[in-house]
């Protein structure tokens, strides 16, 4: 597995164990691929889904299959449901997510969070994502996944693992520790989107009072976790410890869902929250507080 003690993150050796049950009809083991949005360094990722995936996969976009056409926001409850039973994906499958990106698993840690948003029990998350499953040469195919649809109810939401506006000036005003998990060059305000990404800001910054932790730094070179150790004093310097509560937040929520990840389900902090309006709210408020400069 991994030398995390939480099953929520499992190794490349234990998906490649169980590639038979990812490939069965049963709907108890399913295997989630999310692509990454298109970006000016597409040509360095691992293939995208249609171009080759994990033997049993299902594909899935963050903008087409995860969020809301309508609003800004994630799936509203009965779509969430519709989608998923649609993916023959059940309350009681064990269900693993990866993706590729810049980072790796990208947008996979930011399906994770929105499974467990509404509730799902058994969710993981393949460690190093596709980067790693690509790189260290584990089977790939073309072949598209399609199982039978099923009925899929939602638990959910629940919203302990959520951060709202209102939920952002409350932790501002208390001192509560934010978490800014993008590039420091997008922490200081010299840049506000990553180059190429269309979700952006008006105004360029952070929140005032937030840590700049940029992602990455919570991933080994080779793209999987650090191990727990690492990860508490990664934390641990910006005064985390599992004993206060944390909203973590990035640009639209998929990279502070990976710092999320970290803290609640690998370092198992109780209260920490994705704040997934992130920059792309903050920057665009009306007199919304902004800080610039290094963390």
């Amino acid at each position: 597995m991994s030398e995390h003690d939480a099953d929520v993150l499992v190794s490349a050796d234990w998906v490649e164990d169980h590639l038979e049950e990812f490939q069965d009809d049963d709907p108890d083991y399913r295997l989630v691929e999310v692509n990454s949005p298109e970006s000016p360094e597409e040509g360095d990722f691992p293939s995208r889904y249609d171009e080759g995936h994990i033997p049993g996969a299902i594909g899935m976009q963050w903008d087409e299959d995860l969020s809301d056409q309508d609003q800004r926001d994630i799936l509203k409850k009965d779509d969430f449901e519709q989608v998923v039973g649609d993916r023959g994906i059940s309350e009681e499958s064990t269900v693993v997510f990866y993706g590729n990106g810049w980072i790796p698993n990208w947008f996979a840690l930011f399906a994770y969070w929105e499974f467990k948003y509404y509730g799902h029990d058994d969710a993981r998350i393949l460690d190093g994502g596709k980067d790693y499953w690509v790189n260290e040469d584990y089977p790939l195919t073309d072949e598209e996944t399609d199982f039978d649809a099923v009925e899929y109810s939602a638990k959910g939401p629940f919203e302990s693992i959520r951060a709202y506006q209102d939920d952002v000036d409350k932790a501002r005003e208390a001192g509560i520790p934010m978490v800014d998990v993008r590039s420091p060059e997008e922490f200081s305000g010299e840049i506000i989107a990553p180059e190429g990404l269309q979700e952006t800001a008006q105004r360029g910054g952070h929140i005032p009072g937030a840590s700049n932790v940029p992602v990455k730094t919570n991933l080994r070179d080779d793209g999987r976790f650090k191990g727990p150790d690492e990860l508490e004093e990664l934390y641990a310097d910006e005064g985390i410890d599992g004993e206060e509560t944390v909203v973590t937040y990035c640009r639209v929520g998929e990279r502070s869902a990976i710092a999320w990840f970290a803290l609640h389900e690998l370092l198992e902090y109780e209260d920490v929250h994705n704040y997934d309006g992130s920059w792309t709210e903050w920057g665009n408020l009306i007199r919304a507080p902004i800080e610039k400069g290094e963390n």
